[in-house]
């Protein structure tokens, strides 16, 4: 039996530093392997590479060895998700990274057994392999990103999570394996964290995390230093002949070694005596020279501090170290060799990254029996009177050519009380949808309104103001018949392997500064302080659009960033048949000087549940300059409003003001406003009748319907932010 001190000074020895709350406490109160922890978990990883170098196999499987010793169980996790975050293998290619997946770990696993450490289910003092694509895409997916990717997301600034790196040079799937790699930590149940140096800051963050999220049990951060370059006495670089690999044969080690930089005398940065202590020693327990009587003869090393000392005095020589140097890694990748274990991979479904490269013809399911049939022609003139612009009109004519019934996408955050552009609005554009053949999906984003801190992030809260938002569409008279209203929470755990590997693909073929830039679809401004959830919620918006197979997008203008961005990522992923995306126009705020309505100040926009009076009252304080259209909240309520809903504008005067007077053009009231036949206190009243009279069926319903007098109730009662 081993004291919790030796089995420190065995772990210990496997890093060169450790975090954990001054000295080394709290790893030794790990190690004391009681009751309550019998036996740490310690986490290491590592990304696949088409070659693996000796420093990384070798060095992990003493590492493990050490943990292992120690009375940990340790798990290595195969990182083939960061490694498609980080761009490796031709800009992220799967097939590329799982087969070297493969390879790594055989090479790992004869390594393991070389050294006598069992490989197994993760028992103490066994190293079990855990492939990171495997356990966050497809095993425990619901897991993974909603408890603690977004988690942790929410609780850092962008600047945090960037960790000094220069954000013009980083991608946005680099960011994205910052905040994986800190819930890592907490999925796989760390309780040390094994890593590299340029590791150390990223798993730091994880210790942050416990303090923002109020856990007690911290990881304990260990950090070992890399091997330098073996030509320039620097990290390793992607030079093939800097390094040692693990499938280098005799002679390439052997030239490798003659060439490395090894100064007389130094010890400081010198790569041989660096492999040597990091892996000869660990492997072999001592330091073999052969050499010459004439040159000082045999010596055994047993201590590496023996070997700075001969080193600096002149008594141990650069090719006496260089020549015993590639004896010993020869004899380590030949017993590496001989143990002849390959990785058993599994059989899982293959990630579905390339489902989105192709587009799958819609069928009719969901769509009214009775609709009329239409031409393209008139098809295309519905849909285009949705929107103030198209990309592409002649791509959505093509579409409308070749596909009967395309698929029109349409979301929502839920977020408070629903002002009228979104209620009104929102019916009007979905039946015209609708009308036009179109398959319509409404994605209700919960998960985006968590996000984004709505309802101070409370699901359950989001989900009723959900629920709220589909009872006024249908007492409006949508035609929810036809329309597939789908949760994000409940579609991305049913489907999470294919919706988090869309993200992870969108993530790392996009720029970090061109996510920031779409920040304005969450109502920020691109110079706000930004959390990393708002980073991710972009990247989670685009996604969206080809998780559902989506032809058509139609949403705000201030959406439209996101979806520009949808359009980019098929150029990145070569796919022909982009979105088409249909920008609506946003309602202003009616005060003077608002660009859209505010549900944090309830006097600058209509909401779905005002009264008659809250109406009147809200409209007569309008701002409505007399003579000028551009920018008049009035007539752009009767524009987008009014009008679509019942195709006329009706003034009812006494014959001596003129009598009444009905607009069948919404041109006709321009003109006559512009010209001051058409006073403000002429559309204030009209304009406040037209209003209460849509809102009326809506007011009925909340007040004659238990249920829905319920909810109404419990969503006014919830904090409303903007």
């Amino acid at each position: 039996m081993t004291t919790p001190e030796e089995r420190l000074a065995t772990l210990r020895g496997a890093a060169d530093e450790c975090d954990g709350g001054g000295d080394d406490d709290e790893l030794l109160r790990l190690l004391l392997l009681d009751d309550e922890n019998p036996h740490p978990v310690c986490l290491a990883c590592f990304e696949p590479s088409d070659a693996m170098p000796v420093a990384q196999c070798v060095g992990t499987a003493i590492r493990a060895r050490a943990a292992a010793r120690a009375g940990c169980r340790v798990r290595i996790v195969v990182a083939d998700t960061l490694a498609l975050l980080s761009g490796k293998m031709d800009g992220g290619d799967w097939a590329r990274v799982r087969d070297a997946a493969r390879r790594n770990v055989g090479e790992l696993e004869a390594a393991l057994k070389a050294l006598g450490v069992g490989v197994g289910g993760g028992g103490s003092g066994e190293v079990e392999f855990l492939s990171s694509s495997d356990e966050i895409l497809r095993r425990r997916a619901a897991e993974y990103w909603g408890p603690l990717v977004m988690d942790v997301a929410q609780k850092f600034s962008v600047q945090r999570v960037l960790l000094g790196r220069d954000e013009t040079k980083l991608t946005a799937g680099q960011f994205l394996s910052t905040i994986m790699q800190c819930a890592d930590v907490f999925f796989f149940q760390a309780d040390i964290c094994h890593m590299a140096m340029d590791q150390r800051e990223m798993n730091l963050l994880a210790r942050d995390y416990c303090d923002a999220s109020g856990r007690d049990k911290k990881p304990v951060i260990l950090s070992y230093n890399m091997l330098p370059d073996l030509k320039k006495g620097q990290k390793i670089n992607n030079d093939q002949s800097s390094a040692i690999f693990m499938g280098d044969d005799k002679s390439k080690v052997n030239n490798k070694i003659k060439t490395a930089f090894c100064p007389p005398a130094i010890v400081d940065g010198n790569p041989c005596l660096e492999y040597i202590k990091c892996i000869i020693f660990p492997w072999f327990g001592r330091f073999d020279v052969l050499r010459a009587e004439a040159n000082g003869g045999n010596k055994t090393y047993n201590q590496m501090q023996d070997v700075f000392v001969d080193y600096c005095d002149g008594a141990l020589h650069p090719a006496d170290v260089k020549n015993n140097l590639s004896k010993a890694i020869n004899e380590i990748l030949q017993a590496v060799r001989d143990q002849k274990l390959h990785f058993k991979s599994n059989n899982d479904a293959e990630v579905l990254v390339d489902t989105v490269k192709s587009t799958q013809l819609s069928s009719t399911e969901n769509l009214p029996s009775s609709m009329p049939m239409m031409t393209a022609e008139e098809r295309f003139k519905i849909l285009q009177g949705i929107a103030e612009e198209c990309t592409e009109e002649a791509e959505l004519r093509w579409l409308l050519q070749e596909k009967p019934n395309p698929i029109c996408y349409d979301g929502f955050e839920p977020s408070g009380r629903m002002h009228i552009a979104q209620g009104v609005g929102k019916a009007i554009s979905i039946n015209k949808m609708l009308k036009a053949r179109c398959r319509v999906k409404i994605w209700i984003a919960d998960w985006f309104a968590m996000l984004n801190n709505k309802m101070g992030g409370d699901l359950n809260k989001i989900r009723t103001v959900g629920s709220y938002m589909i009872e006024i569409w249908k007492v409006l008279g949508m035609n929810v018949d036809g329309v597939e209203f789908l949760w994000a929470s409940e579609e991305i755990e049913k489907r999470g392997d294919e919706y988090w590997s869309l993200v992870m693909d969108i993530s790392q073929k996009r720029n970090f500064k061109r996510i920031v830039r779409c920040s304005q679809i969450m109502g920020r401004r691109d110079t706000d302080a930004l959390t990393a959830a708002q980073i991710m919620y972009p990247l989670m918006q685009c996604a969206d659009i080809f998780f559902l197979k989506v032809d058509i997008c139609q949403m705000g203008m201030d959406q439209r960033k996101v979806n520009v961005l949808a359009r980019e990522y098929c150029n990145a992923i070569r796919r022909n048949n982009k979105p088409i995306i249909l920008s609506h126009h946003i309602l202003p705020g009616i005060k003077e000087g608002q660009q859209k309505m505010s549900k944090s100040d309830p006097s600058s926009a209509i909401f779905m549940e005002d009264d008659e009076s809250q109406v009147n009252s809200k409209i007569a304080q309008a701002f409505c300059p007399q003579k000028i259209t551009e920018g008049n909240p009035c007539l752009e309520y009767i524009k987008y409003i009014v009008f679509p809903w019942f195709e006329r504008f009706d003034l009812l005067h006494k014959d001596a003001d003129g009598g009444s007077k009905t607009y069948n053009r919404i041109e006709e009231l321009f003109e006559d406003y512009a010209s001051g036949a058409l006073h403000p206190d002429d559309v204030k009243p009209a304009l406040a009748k037209a209003i209460n009279q849509i809102l009326q069926p809506v007011r009925d319903h909340f007040s004659n319907n238990p249920d829905a007098k319920v909810l109404l109730e419990t969503v006014k009662a919830y904090r409303v932010t903007n």
